[in-house]
C-alpha cells in the first residue's frame, strides 16, 4: 500500500511536472467572466498572463467541490493506496473544507492537511512529503513533521506593479496611480495562511534589497530542507536580477553544487499581483 499525495492547482505544481513526481493535482477553476477554465489543463500559466493583461475583466478563481474531491479520493483508495492531500490556505479558500467533506464520505485512507500556503509554499511542503514518503515514514509521522514544518515556512514576494490589486479592490486607485509614478514595489507575504503587506520598496534595486533584508531577518535558509523561486509572467529576467544582486545568500548552496529549484506563478495568486512580480519559498533555520 502506497501514500499517494493529491494537491490542487494553487501549488503551481503543472500537470507535466504531478507525473514526473507522482503525485495528483486536481485544478481548480479560473474564470474571465462568461469564459471558464480549469488552472493548468486548458488553460497553462502562459495563457493566463495572456489573458490577464489583455482583458479588462477582473478574473476569478473557484475553490474545489466535496464531489470532485471525493472522485479523486475514491480512485486512490480503490487501488487500495492511502491519500494524503495537502490543500492551499484554508484561509484563501474553501478547499480544505470542501476536501475534509469528501474525506468523510470516504471514510478511511484518506488524510487532508492544511498547509497555511500557497503557490511556491505550499510547493515546498509537498515536496517535504515526498521526502518523507521516499524515506519509509509512516502517514503519522509524515503529517505530525508536516504540520510542525509548515510554521517555519516563509513565502516572499516583490511586486512589479499596484494595478492588480487595485483591479482585486484591495487597493484604492488614488494609491494605485501615487504608487506607479514614484516606482512603488509592494511586498507581500504569506504569514500563518494570510497574505499581508511587509512594506514598500522604490524600484526594482531597493526591492531586491528588501527581499535579501528580509531573508536575513529570519536568520537565512534552511537549505537541507526544499526552497523555491518563481516569478510571474513570461519573463524571469526579474528573477534573474534578483539572483544576481543577492548571490551572497545563495553562493555557498550553489557552489557546493546545489540547485535553486524555479517555477512559474500561476492564476491563484497572479490574478492580484499581475506580471514581473517574483517569490522565494523557504524553511528558516
Amino acid at each position: 500500500m502506497a501514500i499517494k499525495i493529491i494537491t490542487d492547482s494553487a501549488s503551481d505544481i503543472t500537470q507535466t511536472e504531478a507525473e514526473k513526481l507522482g503525485i495528483t493535482v486536481i485544478p481548480l477553476n479560473v474564470s474571465f467572466g462568461d469564459e471558464s477554465y480549469k488552472d493548468g489543463v486548458d488553460l497553462d500559466h502562459h495563457g493566463f498572463y495572456d489573458k490577464l493583461i489583455e482583458t479588462d475583466v477582473f478574473p476569478k478563481t473557484s475553490q474545489i467541490s466535496p464531489y470532485e474531491y471525493e472522485e479523486y479520493f475514491r480512485k486512490a483508495t480503490e487501488n487500495g493506496d492511502t491519500v494524503l492531500c495537502i490543500t492551499l490556505s484554508s484561509k484563501l479558500s474553501g478547499s480544505f473544507q470542501s476536501a475534509n467533506i469528501a474525506a468523510d464520505e470516504i471514510g478511511t485512507g484518506v488524510y487532508v492537511l492544511d498547509s497555511l500556503n500557497v503557490t511556491i509554499g505550499q510547493r515546498i511542503l509537498i515536496m517535504m512529503a515526498l521526502d518523507l514518503i521516499e524515506k519509509g515514514k509512516t502517514i503519522e509521522e509524515i503529517i505530525k513533521t508536516l504540520e510542525e514544518e509548515k510554521h517555519y515556512i516563509h513565502l516572499i514576494a516583490l511586486l512589479d506593479t499596484l494595478e492588480y490589486l487595485k483591479k482585486g479592490g484591495r487597493i484604492s486607485a488614488t494609491v494605485a496611480a501615487a504608487g506607479t509614478l514614484l516606482n512603488i514595489k509592494p511586498v507581500i507575504a504569506v504569514q500563518e495562511g494570510e497574505v499581508v503587506f511587509l512594506g514598500m520598496a522604490r524600484g526594482s534595486k531597493n526591492g531586491n534589497n528588501k527581499l535579501i533584508e528580509l531573508v536575513k531577518k529570519e536568520n537565512g535558509i534552511n537549505f537541507s530542507k526544499p526552497l523555491s523561486l518563481a516569478y510571474t509572467g513570461h519573463s524571469r529576467a526579474v528573477l534573474d536580477k534578483y539572483l544576481e544582486d543577492s548571490k551572497s545568500i545563495y553562493e555557498e548552496f550553489t557552489s557546493a553544487g546545489g540547485v535553486i529549484p524555479t517555477s512559474t506563478v500561476g492564476c491563484t495568486i497572479g490574478t492580484h499581483i499581475g506580471p514581473g512580480a517574483i517569490a522565494l519559498a523557504f524553511f528558516a533555520p
